[in-house]
């Protein structure tokens, strides 16, 4: 018995599965998409802590700022000009101004050796709360020790205003005669320098620097 023809089989059609490639890259950009926000985030948080941080350093350094202010004042151990003509280690105070590096930050503050010949470790503040060491030192911009003359120290020139706007006196003179002492005008006034170091946690170090005259 003769068998009926039977049509050949077609090829079966391969399957290209484009679809699924375009799934996957997009699987993998949304992949890239949260690691990359997942990173962003997590600087983000870095950064507004580490602002945070050096506020409270800031903050911290106000404490010595302080001490240096209450040191000059009436009863202080700085109160006296004879006594600020001279160096007194055991305030932290330098009659000439200190060496610096580069940056203005006096050698006394970056090496323990140097801060021994100017102050006391003793006066470091210690705030064991926040994990905080403060240090200072206070210097006169001066090149000599004794009393401070316009050629040795670095002095205040102060101003004051005479009877209109448009006229100056200045603090050595006055409006009449030129040289002549003018007894309402503020004296010139020495300038003294302080300059903090905070220790924090991880011996992360903060530099704070100020200048100030007593009067």
């Amino acid at each position: 018995m003769k068998r009926p023809h039977l049509p050949p089989h077609s090829p079966r059609q391969g399957q290209h599965g484009i679809v699924l490639i375009f799934a996957l890259i997009t699987l993998v950009i949304m992949m890239i998409g949260a690691v990359a926000l997942s990173r962003s985030i997590n600087s983000s948080q870095f950064n507004v802590g580490n602002i945070g941080f050096k506020r409270d350093l800031s903050n911290q350094g106000e404490r010595a700022l302080q001490l240096a202010m209450n040191a000059v004042r009436t009863g202080g151990a700085l109160a006296s000009v004879t006594t600020r003509n001279t160096n007194l280690p055991g305030a932290n105070y330098s009659a000439t101004l200190l060496a610096t590096n580069a940056q203005g930050i006096p050698n006394a503050l970056l090496s323990d050796a140097v801060f021994a010949t100017v102050g006391t470790a003793a006066n470091d503040i210690s705030v064991s709360s926040a994990g905080v060491t403060i240090r200072y030192v206070v210097d006169r911009m001066s090149t000599a020790t004794g009393a401070c003359t316009s050629s040795t120290c670095t002095m205040a020139n102060q101003t004051v205003f005479g009877g209109s706007s448009s006229e100056w006196i200045n603090s050595q003179t006055n409006s009449g005669a030129a040289n002549n002492a003018n007894p309402s005008a503020v004296p010139q006034q020495p300038i003294y320098r302080i300059t903090v170091r905070v220790m924090g946690s991880r011996n992360t170090l903060s530099f704070f620097q100020s200048t100030f005259t007593t009067n």
